[in-house]
């Protein structure tokens, strides 16, 4: 199983890193890079995926050259490469600057006390990056001669991942607006009704779901081909089905509409919101 065996090295980089920046921040009780930490994940993890043969040539065999230039690589490839780029980059910096602005992350309040508990949200971290990448990090072992073509269904799947990026990319910015002119003291909203928020309660949320079934999508026709064994593509959707159940189960949506629930429990426009604007999907249930 070759292309298995490639995964190691690109594994082993992502929990590498996150045992590195746990050792660092977990002693100074430090969340405030954590998203930051898992931006950095995702862009070695990329990185190595895509380039770990010529890495491997260099440094472990002793062939010193130049790294192979982009056009060695087949627009697959580099589609599912930058997309997790420029994702991952953005992620990092919108959380990361949030985290620091406001001078660390109130999920970690408790966590970041208990270090045993707070090296695990690292490992968890790395978990994630191994597991939701997985769609990327198979594709990128394949040769480049043997990657199909794009076709029309390569097209609507990346236009499936650009849409919901730019769909998250809107509502966190209606969220930092709304923020900002909630502190200029411009409305006394308690929570966000307006924009994408007027159809979903977590849009952001959302967006990240589609994505992620966006880049599988793109991923299919390379894991179809003979270089995987049956059954790759089913393994790969492990990706968009645990982006979510983290986001809709686990720790998106509930901790969200607990707090929203114990904070907003006696105001009757939050009733009348969640009542009204379904909680994930605009289509979905209400609950």
């Amino acid at each position: 199983m070759a292309a298995f065996s490639r995964l190691f090295p690109t594994f082993a980089s992502a929990y590498a890193l996150q045992m590195v920046l746990g050792s660092i921040f977990v002693p100074l009780q430090d969340e405030r890079f954590y998203d930051m930490g898992g931006s950095l994940g995702w862009l070695s993890t990329t990185f190595i995926s895509l380039y770990y043969p010529a890495l491997k040539a260099r440094f472990v065999d002793g062939n010193i050259g130049p790294l192979p230039a982009l056009s060695t690589f087949a627009p697959r490839q580099l589609l599912l490469t930058a997309a997790v780029g420029l994702w991952s980059a953005r992620l990092g910096y919108f959380l990361g600057t949030r985290a620091i602005k406001a001078g660390g992350d109130s999920r970690f309040d408790v966590i970041k006390k208990k270090p045993t508990t707070f090296f695990a949200y690292w490992m968890a971290q790395a978990t994630w990056i191994a597991l939701v990448g997985l769609p990327v990090w198979l594709v990128n072992t394949l040769p480049a001669s043997r990657n199909p073509p794009l076709g029309l269904r390569d097209y609507a799947a990346f236009g499936l991942f650009a849409g919901s990026w730019l769909f998250e990319i809107i509502a966190d910015r209606q969220k930092t607006k709304w923020r900002r002119a909630k502190d200029d003291k411009e409305h006394d909203e308690k929570f966000i009704t307006k924009g994408l928020w007027a159809i979903s309660r977590h849009p952001n949320y959302v967006g990240e779901a589609g994505l992620w079934a966006g880049i599988y999508a793109l991923s299919t026709s390379s894991l179809q081909t003979p270089y995987f064994p049956p059954g790759t593509v089913a393994l790969a959707a492990l990706s968009p089905l645990f982006t979510w159940f983290l986001l809709r189960k686990v720790s998106g949506v509930p901790p969200l509409e607990r707090a929203g629930n114990k904070k907003f429990r006696d105001d009757p426009r939050w009733a009348e919101y969640k009542r009204t604007v379904p909680i994930f999907f605009p289509w979905g249930g209400y609950e």
